[in-house]
């Protein structure tokens, strides 16, 4: 049996929306979808009056949010296997727990109750940023999110970084069989060779590139490759190219045992701003 995909559900917009997402993503993944709403509320119903024997309010809200997610995740996709859970428990540490036997977690950008003028929800942020296994926030634009440019987008990241996040991205380059687009972007620098020749940095990128494809493109030889090279700083790049593309990739080196956020300031960047949904893939020492 395949590992599901983990949705975190609130009944906002926001994640109505990464349930749209996760059901297609399913789908062309293969694999169940398990909707799940997390909420501390829940550890204080047996404090609250009941009327006849009637659950609290809260416990009756939550199920209502997962049972309406369901039905509509059901209905854009009938063939989907679906499950799904009401937790008491913390959205956090809920859904990380959930990740560690998932395919993937997905959020929303914002939740219930988050401020308009976050440019991403606290919830999501935090599942990025501690998460052992790849993250997907749901954002961007209406030809992002329809996924209609064809193209997924792989920053490739500094060497030991991004071995994870390549087999994600053709992965997922296959499941959609569009072209994965491999960008590194490099930076002038003043340094010299023992002759005095300058470091063509262009020609390293090009090869950290092709090092990084090489082993995962044996298990997907059929999907089409664009090895881009560009000059500039890579937040700025991947954000630019975003715009294009219908799933963004990063790969972030994580530390075991690291209690704090570790997403770099290139991800964190890119989570707040990209046009389009958004992959965090952890490498694991």
């Amino acid at each position: 049996m395949p590992l599901p995909l983990v949705v975190g559900v609130d009944g906002s917009d926001c994640s109505l929306l990464a349930v749209d997402w996760a059901a297609d993503e399913a789908v062309r993944l293969g694999v169940p979808l398990r909707l799940v709403h997390a909420s501390l509320w829940e550890r204080y119903e047996g404090r609250l009056p009941s009327l006849g024997g009637e659950p609290a309010a809260f416990h009756v809200l939550a199920e209502h949010i997962v049972a309406s997610a369901t039905e509509r995740a059901l209905r854009r996709a009938p063939d989907l296997k679906a499950d799904s859970a009401v937790l008491a428990e913390d959205p956090v540490a809920a859904l990380l727990a959930e990740g560690d036997k998932a395919t993937a977690v997905v959020t929303g950008s914002r939740g219930r109750g988050e401020l308009k003028g976050l440019l991403l929800g606290s919830v999501g942020l935090a599942v990025a940023g501690r998460a052992s296994g790849p993250v997907i926030v749901v954002r961007g634009d209406a030809a992002g999110l329809g996924g209609t440019h064809e193209r997924v987008l792989l920053g490739v990241g500094e060497p030991g970084t991004s071995d994870t996040a390549a087999r994600f991205a053709l992965r997922e380059a296959a499941a959609r069989r569009c072209v994965l687009d491999a960008v590194r972007t490099w930076r002038r620098s003043g340094d010299r060779a023992e002759d005095g020749a300058a470091p063509d940095h262009e020609d390293e990128a090009a090869e950290l590139i092709d090092k990084l494809l090489q082993a995962p493109l044996g298990e997907h030889p059929d999907v089409r490759v664009a090895r881009t090279v560009l000059e500039g700083p890579p937040g700025k790049v991947l954000l630019h190219r975003s715009a294009a593309a219908d799933l963004l990739v990063v790969g972030v080196r994580r530390e075991r045992g690291h209690a704090g956020l570790q997403l770099g300031r290139v991800a964190h960047r890119l989570l707040h701003h990209a046009k389009c949904p958004v992959a965090v893939v952890p490498q694991l020492p």
